[in-house]
């Protein structure tokens, strides 16, 4: 039977991760529309790789299950792209929480079940969880190891305490690198690794959102302000995605890669920290 890469969320960078480890793999490309999949697959497709398609709502346990069975019938899981998610100009605080976070939290726990000895994940999170205020060590404990039917119930992720959707992004992105930690201890006694990249502004179609969207301003500062002076590509999270996926990458596990172009440390020292800039 073939390695199998499931990417969940056939997007730009999921994209761009693929190419790098898919090469004599099947590549099994997973997004809420499937005909969206489809059109990556075509790319893909067309350079030469082996690829299929697959439809899956990641809020929906039936559906990842469903995914994890189409997986495990077309060879052994070797690795999971997860690169699913809404930015806050595209979602409401509640849909955010309930994609970006509980989402992610349920692809990890499930495919954690079949991912193979050796095999590797790697989860796309984002710059914005590393600026949100310090949580106290019970929330973060929570947003790690909370069973993930009961992770949305927490009562600092309730409506009237999460009223603005760049807080909820911020609240999901913290907990997608809290969980990857918790993961991997238990995807590590199946002999497999799971790691979380924190891109910055990375050119994408949802970046594009932001860009024009009632944040614009605010991310173009970021862009401006940062060391490098310019936004991401795709390839670039790819690279760094090919090393925590590959062999290179074998004594790397648990981690968060943040690659903002210094967007961070702009905010803590440089010309971004200042009371009026914006995540």
């Amino acid at each position: 039977m073939k390695d199998v890469i499931v990417v969940v969320g056939a997007g730009s960078i999921g994209q761009a991760i693929a190419r790098r480890v898919g090469a004599g793999k099947h590549l099994l490309l997973a997004s809420l529309h499937e005909q969206d999949a489809g059109v990556a697959a075509q790319s893909l497709a067309n350079a030469g790789f082996d690829v299929s398609v697959a439809g899956v709502d990641v809020t929906s346990r039936d559906s990842v299950k469903a995914l994890v069975k189409t997986a495990t019938g077309l060879g052994t899981i070797t690795g999971l792209i997860h690169a699913a998610g809404v930015s806050p100009s595209q979602a409401s605080p509640a849909t955010i929480l309930q994609v970006d976070l509980y989402g992610t939290a349920l692809v990890l726990e499930l495919f954690g079940e079949v991912i193979a000895r050796a095999g590797s994940g790697v989860v796309i999170s984002s710059q914005s969880g590393h600026r949100l205020p310090a949580l106290t060590p019970d929330q973060d404990m929570a947003l790690a190891t909370m069973p993930v039917e009961e992770l949305l119930q927490l009562d600092f992720l309730q409506a009237e305490r999460v009223t603005d959707p760049l807080q909820a992004y911020q609240l999901s992105k913290r907990g997608n690198s809290l969980r990857v930690m918790a993961e991997a201890v238990r995807w590590g006694r199946r002999g497999a690794r799971l790691n979380t990249i924190s891109p910055g502004i990375i050119i994408t179609p949802l970046a594009r959102d932001e860009l024009t969207g009632p944040r614009g301003a605010g991310y173009r500062r970021m862009i401006e302000g940062c060391p490098v002076g310019r936004a991401g590509t795709p390839d670039e999270v790819g690279q760094v995605a090919a090393l925590l996926l590959g062999p290179d990458g074998a004594f790397i596990t648990g981690s968060d890669f943040l690659m903002d172009g210094g967007v961070t440390s702009a905010y803590r020292f440089g010309d971004l920290a200042q009371p009026s800039a914006q995540s």
